[in-house]
């Protein structure tokens, strides 16, 4: 008989629309390669742009939230593995798992640490630097309880693992680093990449739903772009994203070469007809989906310290630059400069494949779960704090949710 994953989603997931939906995509790939029938449920109304898990043989399920019904659900399914789509869903069902289903293993999926986020957007808006004092939150609470009550969870960035390791403390027995889990590309691929010559227009990417990425639009729009069209009075910028609002569609402007695109329904397409990729990330967490996008297409970009997190170390790099001045002058290069273009264009093959080998970090997630499986008993007690949250937010949680449940009903 199979082995069973059951995975509580935060939202159904979106691999053309966000990173997260994309690494969501990758998880149920990984799991169905170990023999693992999968069931997905979620709480989450369905969007147009939501993918058919039904496709690839993926049971779907919706379910309630503060509703007992679940406990039925999960009673049936008997998972081996429940995979947590960030923590507010553990929050939320964790308790219900612990209860009946004591055995099965919980893995949480941080997408990114959304403390860290928080934290950096609101120094960002306060326009100060973040300080350990910003990162001790109530988020930062939630979330790293969360991790405690989980046997795993997985961490998508170095810098967040180094994070949560030397700030917070967190034994290593409980984390997992994986980062997104990208195909090698041959030599055969890069040749049929699209030449410099063959390419034009600056391109940005990115969900308009995600403050991170609807404030860096405006970066563009407001500063960035206006440096690189009096350098570069024909150029274009070509803005891709999903859940265009009113308010992004606002800053189409034809005459400034400032075009919104809307939703790519092919990403690697229109990556690979654009020449540079322009990402003035100025807060956020986690990996940037857009860049390994670029690098997977042959596509040189710009972006920040931010940005860049957790794919280069050193931000002294031409490519990452904080001053819109620096980014600016160094984006008219790249897209100007042919020898420059393409020393970045390798530069990104040699970080795919000497950082983010999709079989290296299968195997060795594969083997850190053969290792939880053979020794849970062992495990939970060695992570003991996770117990004593266990412990009382069966009792809290609990009881919240049926109050929740009856005042409903």
């Amino acid at each position: 008989m199979d082995k069973k994953l059951l995975i509580i989603g935060f939202l159904w997931p979106e691999p053309k629309s966000s990173a997260a939906g994309s690494r969501m995509m990758q998880l149920i790939s990984f799991f169905q390669s170990q023999k693992y029938q999968i069931t997905f449920a979620s709480a989450c109304a369905k969007s147009d742009n939501a993918f058919d898990l039904s496709t690839i043989d993926v049971e779907k399920v919706t379910i309630e939230l503060n509703h007992s019904s679940f406990n039925d659900f999960i009673l049936k399914q008997k998972p081996d593995i429940v995979l947590f789509d960030r923590f507010m869903t553990e929050e939320q069902f964790g308790w219900r798992v612990s209860q009946h289903c004591p055995n099965a293993i919980k893995i949480l999926d941080t997408e990114d640490l959304h403390f860290l986020r928080r934290a950096r957007q609101q120094a960002f808006k306060d326009k100060v630097e973040v300080t350990n004092d910003d990162l001790f939150n109530d988020t930062s609470k939630r979330e790293i309880a969360s991790i405690y009550r989980c046997d795993l969870s997985l961490i998508i960035s170095t810098a967040e693992m180094s994070l949560l390791q030397n700030t917070f403390k967190i034994e290593s027995s409980l984390l997992f680093y994986l980062p997104f889990l990208v195909e090698a590309i041959s030599e055969a691929q890069k040749k049929t990449l699209p030449s410099y010559d063959q390419r034009q227009h600056f391109i940005s990417i990115g969900n308009f739903l995600h403050e991170p990425n609807y404030n860096a639009l405006l970066y563009l729009k407001e500063t960035i772009w206006k440096g690189i069209r009096a350098k570069l009075p024909n150029a274009q910028l070509h803005n891709y994203g999903s859940y265009a609002s009113q308010k992004v569609n606002q800053l189409h402007n034809e005459k400034e070469g400032f075009f919104i695109k809307g939703f790519a329904e092919d990403v690697n397409k229109v990556m690979q007809h654009s020449k540079v990729l322009l990402a003035p990330i100025r807060f956020g967490a986690g990996l940037k989906g857009k860049l390994f996008d670029a690098m997977q297409n042959g596509t040189p970009f710009v972006s920040t310290s931010v940005g860049v997190e957790g794919i280069v170390d050193d931000v002294n790099l031409d490519f990452v630059c904080d001053a819109s001045e620096e980014f600016i002058n160094y984006s008219i290069k790249l897209y100007t400069d042919t020898s420059t273009w393409r020393q970045q264009q390798n530069l990104g093959f040699e970080i795919l494949e000497e950082q983010f080998s999709k079989s290296h970090f299968e195997s060795e997630f594969k083997k850190r779960l053969l290792d939880i499986v053979a020794n849970l008993k062992a495990h939970r007690q060695h992570n003991f704090i996770g117990q004593i949250l266990q412990h009382h937010t069966l009792q809290s949680t609990k009881y919240m949710s049926k109050w929740i449940e009856a005042k409903n009903s």
